[in-house]
């Protein structure tokens, strides 16, 4: 299922929210309406969350079903929040690129990394996520969270995205690679948009082609 939502206003839901299969963290104080559209959409349990008090949670923290990694910003009673409603490994990133959910694009196949990561911090995010992590450029962004979004079902890309830089996001993260835009021509996908294997939802802005390009590179067509 895919639905068009808005933050209290804002468009760019992949800024305030983070989903695997099983659950999704967003920022608090949304409409009990916009809780229960991303409920339904993506069919997980939601769980209110900021990362050291903020509601930017989308751009810090990057997961899989096997794990998370999380800003090392981020609270105890934050950390303790996601330990009673995530089920896996947590890496708090200890890195100068710690905007993980900016940095890091994965599914449970593969993920993609800053360039600029360290190789000791590219290793524990193997771990924790369970896959290989490749170092890359999406359309020639470091920030390759923002760049595209992954489901184990397939990835939607910035629109700029390099033949080569593509043959590598498939290889790595095994499945096919569309482009596309969100909210009404933002190449930057990841941060109007969040999916998992069963839906996705986008910003209120997104036009009836785009959410067309959504269906069909995320495979959401039933």
């Amino acid at each position: 299922m895919l639905k068009r939502v808005d933050f209290n206003g804002n468009p760019h839901v992949g800024v305030y929210c983070k989903a695997n299969d099983f659950v999704a963290f967003v920022q608090p104080h949304l409409r009990e309406k916009d809780l229960k559209e991303i409920e339904e959409a993506l069919e997980v349990n939601v769980v209110e969350l900021t990362i050291g008090g903020s509601s930017i949670i989308g751009s810090l923290i990057a997961m899989n079903s096997h794990g998370m990694v999380v800003t090392d910003f981020i609270e105890e009673e934050e950390l303790a929040i996601i330990e009673k409603n995530f089920e896996g490994e947590i890496l708090i990133i200890d890195d100068k690129y710690n905007a993980a959910g900016n940095n890091i694009l994965a599914n449970d196949y593969g993920a993609i990394v800053h360039p600029m990561l360290r190789d000791e911090t590219v290793k524990k995010i193997e771990e924790t996520l369970e896959v290989k992590a490749i170092k890359a450029t999406i359309a020639g962004l470091n920030t390759v969270g923002m760049a595209a979004v992954a489901t184990n079902k397939g990835v939607l890309c910035h629109p700029k995205v390099e033949e080569e830089e593509r043959k590598m996001l498939e290889e790595v993260l095994g499945v096919e690679v569309k482009i596309g835009t969100v909210n009404h021509g933002m190449p930057y996908v990841g941060a109007g948009l969040v999916a998992n294997s069963h839906g996705a939802i986008t910003g209120i802005n997104s036009t009836g082609i785009e959410l067309n390009r959504i269906e069909d590179a995320l495979d959401l067509i039933r």
